[in-house]
């Protein structure tokens, strides 16, 4: 009896295992696309979002050119994200993929940041790219390689990554990533430049540091 109870419990956990596995990332079609719009008046079907009837979907519901315009690097950071999401192409909508360019002045850096809900494949167009990211606690092992044209790397679903353009000309990358939404939070943006402000005694304790030197960043965001 002790052993059909354990077996019982042992094909549970199996279950609720392949059931996270399966919803680990966007959930899979039930058709074949769900243009995302935002008047409802013109919607008849519910897949994840509101969508379009499939019968007057166009072409420019699949379609961006955004990505062939390069990203204007004129900022404190050097560097700019143009993304190409179910936001710029609303036939991307359950289909769980999308794409950015990222473009960088010489030494221009995509700050550290996150993506929640996806793992990115960076591929690199034009230039040497300095990359990496951190793994969870308690190790926090920084994984990093110099790109050149060419070279392709790959960042884990929610973990902190960056890109650094070491080179003396710019830089172009094409990033792929696991969901049509894969949302990014920018660690500085996030914790210096959070609205309203986080209170300075949690970052003087947290990165112990003066509080001035924690005003003094957050009057950088």
């Amino acid at each position: 009896m002790k052993k059909m109870v354990i077996n019982t419990l042992a094909c549970i956990a199996l279950l609720a295992m392949s059931f996270f596995l399966a919803s680990a990332s966007d959930p899979s079609p039930l058709q074949d696309f769900c243009v995302a719009v935002n008047d409802t008046k013109t919607t008849v079907f519910v897949n994840g979002k509101v969508c379009k009837d499939p019968k007057v979907a166009t072409p420019n519901d699949f379609f961006f050119s955004g990505l062939r315009v390069p990203g204007n690097t004129s900022n404190k950071v050097g560097s700019m994200v143009t993304p190409a999401n179910v936001a710029q192409i609303p036939g991307l909508n359950t289909l769980g993929i999308s794409l950015a360019r990222v473009d960088f002045a010489p030494y221009g850096l995509n700050p550290p940041h996150t993506h929640p809900r996806a793992t990115e494949i960076l591929t690199v167009l034009e230039g040497t790219l300095y990359v990496g990211f951190v793994t969870s606690n308690p190790d926090n092992r920084l994984i990093s390689k110099v790109l050149y044209k060419g070279d392709v790397f790959v960042f884990p679903e929610g973990l902190i990554h960056f890109q650094l353009n070491v080179g003396k000309t710019k830089a172009v990358a094409i990033a792929a990533l696991s969901s049509q939404n894969p949302g990014v939070i920018t660690i500085a943006n996030a914790v210096f430049g959070s609205n309203p402000a986080i209170s300075a005694d949690v970052l003087t304790k947290a990165f112990q540091v003066d509080k001035k030197v924690v005003d003094y960043l957050q009057s950088q965001f």
